[in-house]
Formats: structure tokens, sequence, C-alpha cells
């Protein structure tokens, strides 16, 4: 089970982290992963960590603005946004797989969304 938190409202060039926490013993094997859904599209990619968090992939609307990361320990992945554009603004998820991938459909588990806001 995945539960993302973290999401609220946040003026332009501002900063948010996202949690997504993890329950179980096996949150180690997974590669995480952080997608959006603005309202209207489809979800899309964001980010993505591999098992050991020493790999990092990025959307190009992100990249440079924003960090995603992994505690093992904790059983946590975090996602460090930063220099906030209103077109951020979203419902974000975590989700996990067995390798790295950008497609929503290969995504093996989802956690609920954390809704972020960003105003100008």
């Amino acid at each position: 089970q995945l539960q993302a938190s973290g999401g609220g409202l946040v003026q332009a060039g501002g900063s948010l982290r996202l949690s997504c926490a993890a329950s179980g013993r096996t949150f180690s094997i997974y590669v995480m992963g952080w997608f959006r859904q603005a309202p209207g599209k489809e979800r899309e990619f964001v980010a993505a960590i591999n098992r050991g968090g020493g790999s990092a992939y990025y959307a190009d609307s992100v990249k440079g603005r924003f960090t995603i990361s992994r505690d093992n320990a904790k059983n946590t992945v975090y996602l460090q946004m930063n220099s906030l554009k209103p077109e951020d603004t979203a419902d974000y998820y975590c989700a996990t797989s067995n390798y790295i991938t950008t497609k929503s459909d290969d995504m093996a588990y989802w956690g609920k969304g954390t809704q972020v806001t960003v105003s100008s």
C-alpha cells in the first residue's frame, strides 16, 4: 500500500516536498516513480528512481527543478519540487514497478494522489 502526502497550495517559484510511504517489507525491491495528472489531461511521467536510489530519471519538463530520492529504511520515496510553476498544478501519484519506465501502464501499484496547486 502506498500513501502520498505533502501536497498543497504554493505560489509560483515556491517549493514543496512530496512523500510516499509504502507498507510492507519489500519496498527496496521496487523501482519507484512519480506521475502527475492535471485536470483534463492524461497522466504523465514525472520522475523515477532505481532500487538503490543511485539513479534517477526525470521528465524534461521538471529536470533541474525536481529531485526524486528514497529512504529504503523508512520505506519512503520523496519528490522535492523547487521553482514551481502554475503548469505543475496536478494530482501527483507515486507508483511501483519492476523496472525503470516512463509509461503509467507499466506501473504495478499506485498510491492515492496528493494535490499540488501552484498559483501565479
